[in-house]
């Protein structure tokens, strides 16, 4: 699904995009999402297209069937499907791709793949809420940029994720490792500048798709299951909605506050 975006700031326009001139195109980004392989997806873009691919594949631990507050029980309750997704981890043909059709690549859950060494690690710690836990407590982000490490710090405990401290939830989390939007608004903000075109090759909860939109990116990602896929164009369409954000149909007419 493609759709064209202007962030909710700007004032009104009625012209198409074909209409306007380049100050006011300037305004406005691109954004493809679809349900297929991510090889499938990869293989239309030519050599380093995308300047940032921004990408939180299968660890291959079956992280569908265990986690924080996943268990068959609470998965159910919050509607959040199982499966075998997470068997096995992406092979060396996928990371072959992701490196040509990128020219810099941050990859979650680095620790899980055979990647080069590189100098500009970033470590996500999760919080006082995972400390002491069996889970893990940061999480490694391997990135291909010669800078030095960094870190993020997001305390979900802090009323800045999914729980706040009175364990009312934020939001509906709908994908098992469901990532924070604030995380990738850090990485986006820290990583990629105006102008560049983000790829996504496991769009999960969609997270990363609210990021690039709310800081205005151009955005093309793909998830593979259908399920998954349905829920984050949900996800999407609620947070375009609430926010009052202003969104083009593919034939160029401008909708306001909603997708269809």
């Amino acid at each position: 699904m493609h759709w064209y975006c202007i962030p909710n700031h700007l004032p009104v326009i009625t012209k198409s995009v074909y209409q306007m001139d380049k100050l006011e195109r300037a305004y406005f980004y691109f954004m493809s999402v679809t349900n297929e392989d991510c090889m499938a997806l990869m293989a239309r873009y030519p050599d380093k297209y995308f300047e940032l691919a921004l990408v939180d594949p299968p660890y291959g631990i079956g992280a569908a069937k265990v986690g924080v507050g996943n268990s068959q029980k609470a998965r159910q309750k919050k509607d959040i499907k199982g499966g075998d997704w997470d068997s096995k981890v992406p092979d060396d043909a996928y990371f072959e791709e992701l490196f040509r059709v990128s020219k810099n690549q941050i990859i979650c859950g680095a620790n899980y793949f055979r990647l080069p060494p590189t100098r500009g690690i970033i470590c996500w710690d999760k919080g006082k809420c995972m400390r002491g836990r069996d889970f893990s407590e940061w999480e490694f982000l391997w990135s291909s940029f010669d800078r030095v490490a960094r870190l993020f710090y997001f305390d979900m405990l802090a009323g800045q994720g999914f729980i706040r401290g009175n364990q009312s939830r934020i939001g509906q989390k709908i994908h098992p490792t469901q990532k924070p939007i604030q995380l990738y608004k850090w990485l986006l903000t820290n990583y990629a500048k105006s102008g560049d075109k983000i790829l996504d090759t496991h769009l999960g909860s969609g997270s990363s798709r609210i990021a690039a939109y709310d800081l205005g990116f151009d955005f093309t990602a793909c998830e593979l299951d259908a399920d998954y896929f349905a829920a984050q164009e949900k996800r999407f369409a609620e947070h375009v909605i609430t926010h009052g954000n202003m969104m083009f149909k593919p034939d160029n007419t401008i909708v306001k506050t909603s997708l269809f």
